[in-house]
């Protein structure tokens, strides 16, 4: 299967120009800085994901923020510096939001042909000023589309958006997932192309039972539930029963048997065999376990998935840097910091 080149290890950016509770210039100014950058390449990673919220880099009337902008110039000259790649993802665009804690019609974007429009124009901007520097710079369309309805919808405007950057882009990679938060269940339903530069994306909290255990924004679920990793399927199965279908994934599918690097391969094996049927490379954009885990648990459940990223020759980036209830550098102790980032 054709790789993702140079974006085969990596590390999301969250909480900085994305789902930030402040949102001052001190907070974009600090959060990040050449010196993490710096951290990070020194880790043996290749690259950043930075998911930016669209009213970082332009106003509600869709004018252009120059200073959001520069945030991240200074990301890129920092990434050149120290040899990383970097996505720009549009986390949160005008008229969509994934964010469950946001109580936002999740189908408007899909329907509403003056949005679309609107999307379209953004992405040519950020083309515009980043597509020569398509040997370090990808682009990621949008994060997290949720409802399963709208992936027809998507499909189109996912295409006609590539075409859009292909006019002031041409090299630059462009990425894009599917439905169900990026399941990795819809990558089959993804449209196909002909572009030589476009990637296939999914995000893998499975199972989200274990990975998002006591969050608080996830429906149902207590804060002060705990599990381990790894445990018997069924044990997650059944605490799992707590959660909504949808939240809950494919942990009860009847081909996943066993909690191992098998559940992994066989959960992904769709995707693999459709990215591979149209020599497409796969990414996955998101994974991760939430602070509350003990180091154990999370270090096996990294070392599992992370198996077979490597098998298949499977891009990533871990969700997340820093803060955001995932963060690495926020791991008191050094050796476990450590010993999670070798698996990444």
């Amino acid at each position: 299967m054709r790789k993702f080149e140079g974006f085969m290890h990596g590390v999301n950016l969250g909480g900085w120009l994305s789902q930030a509770d402040d949102t001052s210039e001190s907070h974009y100014r600090n959060f990040i800085t050449e010196s993490d950058i710096e951290y990070i390449s020194s880790l043996g990673l290749d690259h950043v994901r930075i998911p930016v919220d669209y009213p970082v880099i332009e106003e509600e009337d869709g004018t252009i923020k120059p200073d959001g902008y520069n945030y991240l110039d200074n990301c890129l000259e920092w990434c050149r510096k120290y040899n990383l790649h970097m996505i720009i993802d549009l986390h949160k665009a005008f008229g969509y939001s994934f964010d469950p804690l946001d109580k936002t019609d999740k189908t408007l974007f899909f329907r509403d042909e003056k949005i679309q429009e609107r999307f379209y124009l953004l992405w040519k901007t950020i083309a515009i000023r980043y597509g020569k520097y398509h040997d370090t710079v990808a682009f990621e369309l949008l994060n997290e589309i949720v409802e399963p309805s709208v992936a027809e919808a998507w499909n189109s405007i996912a295409l006609k958006t590539i075409s859009e950057i292909r006019t002031v882009a041409p090299d630059s990679w462009v990425i894009f997932g599917g439905t169900m938060y990026n399941s990795v269940l819809s990558v089959p339903a993804l449209a196909e192309t002909q572009d030589d530069k476009v990637v296939y994306t999914f995000h893998s909290y499975e199972p989200l039972i274990f990975t998002h255990q006591g969050a608080y924004w996830v429906d149902n679920m207590p804060s002060d539930f705990r599990i381990g990793y790894p445990a018997d399927i069924e044990e997650y199965r059944k605490e799992s029963k707590r959660l909504s279908p949808q939240l809950a994934g494919a942990i009860y599918s009847e081909n996943l048997t066993e909690i191992s690097p098998d559940f992994f391969e066989t959960l992904f094996r769709p995707a693999l065999e459709t990215a591979e049927s149209r020599n497409i490379p796969l990414y996955c954009g998101e994974y991760g376990v939430i602070d509350l885990a003990d180091d154990t648990s999370k270090i096996n459940w990294t070392s599992d998935i992370c198996s077979v990223f490597d098998k298949y020759g499977i891009g990533r980036a871990y969700w997340n840097y820093k803060e955001k209830d995932y963060g690495i550098i926020n791991i008191s102790d050094e050796n476990i910091r450590k010993k999670l980032a070798e698996k990444l």
